[in-house]
């Protein structure tokens, strides 16, 4: 059963027909590509899946059951998490406390039990194999960081799908091989992977399956022969 089923999906903005029935499906433990010219439509498709956006015809599923008028809290309850090019996190705020943002473990009385929250940041770093002190604050990490922060706080819910918008963009070939690091230890768990990218060489690197959108339209569906 895929992970994700996207079927008939239509979107529209004034003046501007953005997704013309595509349709489209993600498996466990697979890295989907989402590639495209720039207007293509991918960015509209992926917020659409993560809530931001709401289709206007069309059927999402997930894990076989239909996912309707889902916003962004709902996408991410259900264990969908969506990493934008423009980060989402708050720089004036620790690791820690971005990671579990309005989820913080409290005593009784209700204060932030300090301790246990670090732990429990660490013990997902670790399992990412990211060398990060909880306590830094985000704005002083570089993007590559913040990236890796970015998908720990999806770790830190029961991710299922995971939708990475042109990740590399601002990474080193050395940060770049260790994110895909990361999305291959993902997919081992069973993540399903969009991976939203123009650089044609990783999509063959990393992918098993890659989506072609052009102009609002499905291109192909085809799979990566490695």
């Amino acid at each position: 059963m895929p992970r994700l089923r996207l079927f008939g999906i239509r979107k529209a903005f004034p003046g501007v027909q953005a997704l013309s029935d595509v349709s489209l499906d993600v498996l466990p433990g697979e890295i989907h590509a989402l590639v495209g010219e720039n207007g293509a439509g991918k960015s509209t498709l992926m917020h659409i899946v993560a809530g931001v956006y709401r289709a206007d015809a069309g059927t999402i599923e997930l894990d076989g059951s239909p996912m309707a008028d889902i916003d962004e809290r709902a996408a991410g309850d259900a264990g969908i998490a969506i990493v934008f090019q423009d980060r989402s996190l708050v720089p004036g705020l620790s690791i820690a406390e971005n990671i579990f943002a309005a989820r913080q473990p409290t005593n009784r009385f209700g204060v932030i039990n300090r301790r246990i929250l670090e732990q429990r940041t660490r013990q997902i770093l670790d399992e990412l194999q990211v060398q990060l002190d909880p306590g830094r604050l985000v704005g002083d990490l570089p993007p590559a960081q913040q990236q890796m922060v970015e998908i720990a706080k999806a770790l830190s819910h029961r991710l299922r799908l995971l939708i990475l918008d042109e990740p590399t963009a601002a990474l080193t070939i050395t940060e770049s091989r260790q994110l895909f690091q990361v999305l291959r230890y993902l997919v081992g768990r069973g993540v399903g992977i969009v991976f939203v990218s123009h650089r044609l060489a990783e999509v063959f690197e990393l992918a098993e399956r890659v989506t072609v959108l052009k102009d609002g339209h499905l291109g192909c569906d085809r799979s990566v022969v490695k």
